[in-house]
């Protein structure tokens, strides 16, 4: 079924390149990427410390004028990657990681400095994202990391910061291109992309990508996957101008390896990893999961200086689970299996008026965004329909021949609960002459947790108002240098415990986090650099024994200090050079009686020590061919709190290719990637390691 859905895409794909051909020579040419302290920017010829990121309820910012650590990767710079996953997009960058591989479940796998990430945004709509797979990319123009609390400029959220996707936005010019791809071991990929302007004057302008998945994955997990988006815009007067934007996924991963943990493991070394995935699944094992995003707004030029911008979204993704755990008990590699059945269908309604503008007072220009929103979310978990058992047992090394036989609910009617959030924001930018910049904001956040499945005894519902501060100090000696200091609280909503613990489905209550953070950017001719110390404290989680039976409490405090940096060299016409470092000192604090063996240990899956070097080469033999590649170091890391366990340290090297060329007329691209080049066998937090891997495409723009 998939590789019909692929070939009937390529098909389609044909027939609308042949009646788009008419238009080719429209058609805009896309820029090589350049990156600039850390952050990937495509398609522009003015200086790069002049591109704009949206922060927020800070406005549209340039990245030297925004005090805090911000990456972001563009579409460009994705596809010449092949990226599919959170942690390949992000490869490049030391503070983001993901503990779950390419063509797996992401459950719960990506951080943002040592921290679990939880915040994550399509088009500046909350999307429930942090645990049952990733966003589709290919609609996407750019994907975001907002490093650390993001409190004021969000709202409610985890401290580790904030992944946000930019849909793809239509075209001044026609556009359209097709794309067919292979990845090992037979997953075939076919993509369309088009856009362009229609209409009287071209007023309403589009863009819609169409792309299908099928075939088995180096790992040997089954992939089948459908997605398409679209995004219009329209200009009502030229003051005021409407947006939209949809995207879909239906997505089945089919026996992917075991996900595994660690909590009865009984050792000091883990056990020797293998990648024979054939050991490794349950083959009718599988995880189900449909994405939808919607989102519409108004931007109003009311005044010179002034405009106000009202944005609608709603987001849901609903998951059928049939995906299997274990745990691991020893070097030999013995587990114990267990199968893990529910459904959850996770909704967002939100909607936010903001109104950014200047003014003048003496010697002081302010630059103000004044706002206020409102988000819904509901989760509707089918508790008392769930399933986790311990159905199998067996060994890493060895088949295992245990199959799903007894019939799946499915049903979502079991544990609803809902949150609500209503919040005002403001900020001013001072402009204290033409050197320093003074930031302050304050948000306030009315939460309300809703337990709406009627039972009294199970009631975990509660209610809460604060008040989130953010201020900043920026001091530009020169337009292409800023240093600054910003301190930022943020208010974090409580979670749902983990079937896993013996308190499963426990709601804890909501948490205040802190974040002090000076840092340095530079961005001039040849040189590009971002530096960034930070600590960031928050209320923690810890794993406690009762009677034999795994409880998680609130506990304690959790302490990141912790050095970043990041850089790139344009050594040649034809050659940069990029370099990067997290250097993290997370700590357990303020435990209380009776869990003093914790105080100083290192949080659960953080690893203190990441490096990267990358480099991109444009062949000058060959007119068209470029060169790219990535070395990481992952430093080791503790599979608990408890720091009994650390799993090893690795290095992974990533190597790609990609040639422009014409071919009767129409331009041609070609691209090539290896992933883990040197095939590192490693353990992952909760997963094996990624083997060698590798992907083909050529892409025809018409």
């Amino acid at each position: 079924m998939a590789l019909r859905m692929v070939l009937s895409l390529g098909v389609c794909a044909a027939a609308l390149s042949l009646g788009h051909a008419a238009l080719a020579e429209e058609a805009a040419k896309a820029e090589a990427p350049n990156t600039v302290a850390g952050v990937v920017v495509t398609g522009s010829t003015e200086s790069t410390q002049l591109q704009v990121v949206e922060s927020g309820a800070l406005g549209a910012k340039s990245l030297l004028d925004t005090p805090y650590s911000i990456t972001v990767i563009t579409a460009d710079d994705i596809e010449k990657r092949q990226a599919t996953s959170i942690g390949q997009v992000f490869i490049n960058d030391p503070a983001v990681y993901s503990s779950a591989p390419a063509a797996t479940v992401n459950w719960w796998g990506t951080q943002i400095r040592g921290l679990g990430v939880r915040n994550y945004y399509v088009d500046n709509v909350p999307l429930l994202l942090y645990w049952g797979g990733d966003f589709p990319l290919e609609g996407v123009e750019s994907v975001q990391a907002l490093k650390g609390l993001t409190g004021f400029m969000y709202g409610f959220g985890a401290p580790g910061g904030v992944i946000a996707y930019k849909s793809k936005r239509p075209t001044d010019t026609p556009l359209l291109s097709t794309e067919l791809g292979y990845r090992n071991d037979s997953v075939l990929r076919a993509h369309v992309d088009a856009g362009g302007r229609i209409g009287p004057e071209g007023r309403l302008g589009y863009r819609a990508n169409l792309a299908a998945e099928g075939g088995e994955a180096y790992n040997g997990a089954g992939v089948e996957r459908l997605a398409g988006s679209l995004a219009l815009d329209y200009e009502i007067t030229p003051d005021l101008q409407w947006r939209a934007s949809a995207t879909s996924e239906t997505s089945n991963l089919k026996h992917e390896p075991l996900q595994f943990y660690w909590s009865d493991y009984a050792g000091a070394r883990p056990p020797r990893v293998t990648y024979d995935y054939d050991n490794l699944e349950i083959d009718n094992s599988d995880y189900r999961a449909d994405t939808l995003a919607l989102s519409t707004g108004l931007n109003w030029a009311f005044a010179e200086g002034w405009n106000a911008d009202l944005t609608y979204g709603y987001t849901r993704k609903k998951h059928r689970s049939n995906k299997m755990f274990a745990y691991l008990l020893n070097e030999a590699g013995d587990y114990e299996g267990y199968a893990y059945n529910f459904a959850e269908t996770d909704e967002n309604n939100f909607v936010q008026l903001m109104v950014e503008g200047g003014f003048v007072t003496g010697s002081v220009r302010h630059a103000v965004v004044a706002g206020a929103s409102y988000q819904n979310s509901l989760a509707d978990f089918g508790g008392p329909t769930s399933y986790w058992s311990n159905d199998f047992n067996g060994n890493i090394y060895q088949r295992q021949p245990f199959r799903v036989t007894r019939q799946i609910d499915y049903s979502t009617d079991g544990s609803p609960y809902e949150e609500r959030q209503t919040a005002w924001f403001l900020s001013d930018t001072l402009y204290l002459g033409e050197q320093w910049q003074a930031i302050v904001g304050v948000r306030q956040t009315r939460y309300e947790l809703v337990d709406l499945d009627g039972d009294p005894a199970t009631d975990s519902g509660y209610e809460t108002t604060a008040t989130t501060p953010t201020v900043a100090l920026i001091y530009k000696p020169a337009p292409y240098a800023a240093f600054y200091g910003s301190y930022a609280e943020s208010l974090e909503g409580g979670s749902r415990v983990a079937e896993r613990y013996a308190n499963a489905g426990e709601m804890f209550g909501a948490t205040v986090s802190k974040q002090y953070e000076v840092g340095a950017k530079y961005e001039h001719e040849l040189l590009s650099l971002t530096a960034a110390a930070f600590r960031i404290e928050r209320a923690a989680t810890i794993e406690e024994e009762v009677g034999g039976l795994l409880y998680l409490r609130q506990d304690g405090l959790t302490r990141y200090d912790g050095l970043e940096f990041s850089g790139a060299y344009q050594l040649t016409a034809d050659l940069r050079l990029g370099a990067g470092v997290l250097l993290l000192d997370p700590k357990i604090k303020d435990v209380s009686a009776g869990q003093e063996d914790l105080e100083g240990n290192v949080p659960d899956g953080a690893t203190r020590r990441q490096y990267v070097l990358n480099a991109d080469y444009r062949v000058p033999a060959v007119e068209g061919l470029s060169l790219h590649g990535t070395v990481r170091y992952f430093g080791d890391m503790p599979t608990s709190d408890a720091n009994v366990l650390f799993l090893p340290e690795r290095t992974i090297v990533n190597v790609g290719f990609r040639y422009d060329t014409e071919i009767s007329g129409q331009r041609v691209s070609f691209t090539g990637n290896v992933n883990n080049l040197l095939n590192e066998k490693y353990w992952d937090l909760t997963n094996v390691g990624e083997g060698v891997n590798g992907a083909l495409a050529i892409k025809v723009y018409w």
